[in-house]
């Protein structure tokens, strides 16, 4: 039985934010990427993606993470590293960058790089602004 879909409160039918926010689908559909996470790592991946500008890039302390994502500083370190080595993240004190996740051929119908397009692109057309 096929599920139809439909808005269930079109009162808080979610819109891309004037802050930019969000979380490609390729996390999921790329299982790679979770296996090689732990729960910390998960939850400093949300807070990053959350927190970035449309480009990917946000400069958060490590004192503010630990007190957000209530972890200790170990944790936030293997979390970072977990995120690095799954490629979802760069970082070089204090700035961290939030990663386009990668593609695979047969899913985009091209290779990595070809017809990308930044965030900030694709939120122009979306909102129909000249580049």
């Amino acid at each position: 039985m096929k599920i139809k879909k439909r808005v269930l409160c079109p009162q808080r039918l979610r819109r891309v934010p004037a802050q930019f926010s969000w979380i490609d689908q390729q996390l999921i559909r790329q299982p790679r990427y979770l296996q090689q996470c732990d729960l910390a790592a998960l939850a400093l991946y949300l807070v990053l993606v959350t927190v970035s500008d449309a480009e990917g890039l946000s400069y958060y302390s490590d004192t503010s993470l630990q007190r957000l994502l209530r972890i200790d500083p170990t944790q936030l370190v293997r979390a970072r590293q977990q995120l690095c080595q799954a490629g979802l993240i760069v970082y070089q004190q204090p700035l961290y960058q939030v990663l386009c996740l990668q593609h695979t051929a047969t899913e985009s119908g091209t290779t990595q790089g070809e017809g990308s397009r930044s965030a900030k692109e694709i939120l122009q057309h979306i909102l129909g602004a000249q580049p």
